[in-house]
């Protein structure tokens, strides 16, 4: 059998490391795939830059379009990242005919639902391991591993960048700004660091697992994002004492009313697992109503870590290509008509328990007036932590952990605290989640 030929769109760090892979390993992967894989194409910008793999015997170019174009072509690779021309260039390589793997996460989040219809009607396959959690195989295990469970919910740590910088600030007491400097000056954060920092790109992400986990369409535009530039060492501190860590997470739930999509800073007990992964790692814990909860831990970026995700698609993309098209795993897990449009939750109609901070005045009954308004707005409360005040202030912070509630009600409940001529400035609220 002639061996399946592989056109790769970007040698950056993903790009390099497939490469790497895909030729250190290539004797093994023939024996997965049964059949030999070759790269013949590859693109760049800079085609004398220094890279991290061997393009021995690789033809070079600066045109993907060309790589697309060539009939020789059986599978692209599009590992350039961004919307455009990544967008152009897959939607070229479908109607070329072509099956295409990436690890765009952005692209399939906001334009999936539009590609995987057009790669249906042309019978290729997208395959988009890479796209979340990097290495870790958290795509297939929902989508094949889980398929005789119903999802009730899942919960993750999808951003590296920002569990690096909790880790820290839990672990040495720095303060964001300080952390977020180390972790650009490391490589783990762009020199604008918007998407890892504000959640969009955990919101990506959880939007591809959503859609997988409950068989509904792509939405990103529907998925609550939260960052993490409000959380300060005191908060970190607080949660410990009371016997919990902050971690930002992507949660997907199924609920009666709707589909719960948010991500957020998040208190977790301190003996969940979730919360012991520390630094760059990620993990995803999905809960099936068979199974219970299962984690999935590890790499969430890197060349290899994720080269690894991407070589795993090509291997399943091979495998195959002699099938029948009408009987390959979904794109999204559930057959295109069974997909469901159900209602997604704006955030005012989340339910989950909280933690407070607030600075209040040293002086009777400043806590009994924010007590009696949590009470009007039945939110009842869990413990608290009450201060002593520092030397020569008048104020003194005051922790509270409340049960779980609707998010209008804790809203309209903060925004009267606010309001208390003894509080002041904002009320600090971090949602906060068992995961039980």
């Amino acid at each position: 059998m002639k061996p399946v030929k592989i056109g790769v769109l970007g040698l950056g760090t993903v790009g390099g490391g497939t490469v790497n892979v895909l030729k250190r390993n290539a004797l093994e992967i023939a024996r997965r795939a049964g059949r030999e894989i070759v790269i013949t194409r590859a693109s760049a910008k800079d085609l004398n830059r220094t890279r991290i793999c061997d393009t021995h015997g690789i033809a070079l170019t600066s045109d993907p379009f060309s790589i697309v174009n060539d009939p020789e072509i059986d599978i692209v690779l599009e590992l350039i990242g961004g919307l455009s021309p990544a967008k152009e260039l897959i939607l070229q390589a479908i109607a070329n005919g072509k099956h295409v793997v990436t690890a765009n996460k952005a692209l399939i989040a906001l334009h999936g639902n539009e590609i995987f219809d057009k790669a249906s009607a042309q019978g290729v396959m997208i395959a988009f391991e890479a796209a979340v959690a990097g290495g870790i195989p958290i795509i297939k295990a929902i989508r094949e591993g889980l398929s005789g469970n119903q999802i009730e919910w899942l919960a993750g740590i999808i951003n590296g960048t920002s569990n690096f910088i909790l880790t820290e600030m839990r672990d040495k007491r720095r303060n964001f700004q300080d952390v977020l400097g180390e972790a650009q000056a490391l490589g783990y954060a762009e020199a604008d660091p918007t998407f890892d920092v504000e959640g969009i790109d955990a919101g990506h992400k959880l939007t591809i697992l959503a859609s997988i986990a409950f068989g509904i369409p792509l939405q990103f535009d529907k998925v609550y994002t939260e960052g993490i530039t409000e959380i300060t060492p005191e908060d970190v501190v607080y949660a410990r004492a009371l016997g919990y860590r902050i971690k930002h997470l992507g949660i997907a739930k199924k609920t009666s009313a709707g589909i719960e999509l948010r991500v957020h800073p998040t208190l977790i007990p301190k003996e969940r697992l979730l919360a012991n992964v520390n630094g760059v790692k990620n993990a995803v814990v999905v809960n099936g109503d068979a199974v219970g909860s299962t984690l999935y831990y590890g790499a969430g970026a890197g060349a290899e870590p994720t080269a690894s995700a991407v070589v795993a698609d090509v291997v399943d993309v091979v495998r195959a290509l002699t099938g029948d098209p009408e009987n390959r795993v979904p794109h999204l897990a559930f057959q295109a008509n069974a997909i469901m449009d159900l209602p997604v939750l704006s955030s005012d109609q989340f339910i989950s328990a909280y933690y407070l901070r607030l600075t209040a005045e040293d002086k009777p009954g400043v806590l009994a007036e924010v007590t009696r308004i949590l009470a009007d707005h039945q939110i009842s409360i869990e413990a608290i932590i009450q201060k002593e005040p520092n030397h020569g202030k008048t104020t003194l912070p005051i922790i509270m952990l409340t049960q779980k509630t609707l998010e209008h009600e804790m809203n309209a409940a903060i925004s009267k605290i606010e309001q208390l001529t003894t509080i002041s400035g904002k009320v600090n609220r971090i949602r906060l989640e068992t995961l039980g």
